[in-house]
């Protein structure tokens, strides 16, 4: 016999989420794991006596970590998710007939809280991890990677210099003493760049993004030119955790930011008593500075050196013991010595008739 649902709601039921949601679930198993109460202590000092009810500091940063696990990039679609997730709503406390905090509140309070909050909720976090013998720290494994800018390359704008200057020459003149001999400013006013196109070879010195100031050119091997952050990030090789992470502009190299990196890892590790004895990284961080920084804090260092030599050119063969090249037209180009360009440093190598220069 063909069988036929039928449906109709019940007006009463008898509903738990904790017999809906399996024991092995995620986000079960998550509240379980992390205690998020040290956050009112720690958000306290943005909130008065008075007033309506804020959002519960710990729902707001648990749907803030929902958003991110489930890559939902807007708060409606984190507020609309959990609505249709029984392990979520069990995971932020909210039962099924209650009504979600609204999902402008979401951004009003990330914008309230300040840097310090985030970084203690890793830091709790990693302590936790910490306590339960997940982490050696001994040994960490440091890489960067580019984290795209919400920002366009074609509303680069070119820096105003001259404005500038009149409006603080303005200001000087305004906080001069009355009895001081006035002196007249004047600046050339520099036309506004908006709604024109960006110039043909814009660098981070004289455009800017005006949406995102912050957010600089920078491009991979292989991939299109951005706006990008750079993001340091360190991980505990024993274990495959991420013990520190922070952002940067994307104008510098991975080994100008290193000592920096280095000091915040020993200072979070040190103090859940774990000592950085090594340290892994690319040829990208490579620098005298960045060995100098592992050296004052006695790291033992794994990274490649980067090449300061190539002695292998198309058509030309290398003579090792006199130190000379001979060109595809049978002249010898000798040494004549080494400038440095950036970071690198460049051998120069010439003949005199006809002056065939080669440079590596």
């Amino acid at each position: 016999m063909q069988g036929k649902k039928q449906y109709q709601e019940k007006l009463f039921i008898n509903f738990q989420l904790s017999d809906r949601v399996p024991e092995d679930n995620f986000y079960r198993r998550l509240k379980g794991f992390v205690d998020f109460s040290f956050l009112y202590k720690k958000t306290a000092k943005y909130y008065g006596r008075e007033g309506q009810q804020s959002i519960d500091p710990v729902v707001f940063m648990k749907l803030i970590l929902v958003g991110y696990l489930e890559n939902l990039n807007s708060d409606r679609r984190i507020i609309n998710t959990a609505k249709m997730r029984l392990d979520i709503l069990y995971f932020i406390g909210y039962d099924l007939d209650e009504e979600l905090p609204w999902h402008s509140t979401l951004s009003r309070t990330r914008q309230l809280y300040g840097q310090e909050v985030f970084t203690a909720i890793f830091k709790s976090v990693l302590k936790q991890c910490i306590d339960k013998g997940m982490i050696a720290g001994k040994r960490q494994a440091i890489d960067g990677v580019y984290v795209k800018a919400n920002a366009s390359l074609d509303s680069m704008t070119e820096r105003e210099i001259l404005d500038d200057a009149g409006e603080y020459g303005n200001e000087l003149e305004a906080n001069k003493a009355d009895d001081a001999p006035a002196i007249e400013m004047k600046c050339n006013k520099v036309e506004s760049n908006s709604g024109l196109k960006p110039k043909k070879n814009p660098h981070n010195k004289t455009h800017y993004n005006p949406s995102d100031p912050d957010a600089k050119m920078s491009v991979k091997p292989g991939k299109a030119t951005a706006l990008n952050y750079l993001g340091e990030v360190s991980v505990d090789t024993a274990s495959h955790m991420i013990t520190h992470i922070q952002a940067f502009t994307a104008d510098k190299r991975d080994s100008q930011y290193l000592p920096e990196v280095i000091e915040n890892v020993i200072e979070t590790l040190g103090e859940n008593g774990l000592i950085v004895e090594e340290v892994v990284a690319d040829t990208g961080f490579s620098s005298g500075e960045a060995l100098k920084s592992l050296e004052e804090n006695k790291i033992t260092g794994y990274i490649p050196n980067r090449p300061q030599f190539v002695y292998e050119r198309p058509g030309f063969i290398y003579n090792s013991e006199e130190d000379y090249y001979t060109c595809p037209n049978n002249k010898q180009l000798t040494y004549r010595g080494v400038y440095k360009d950036g970071d690198s440093f460049n051998k120069h190598y010439r003949a005199n008739l006809n002056r065939v220069m080669l440079v590596r």
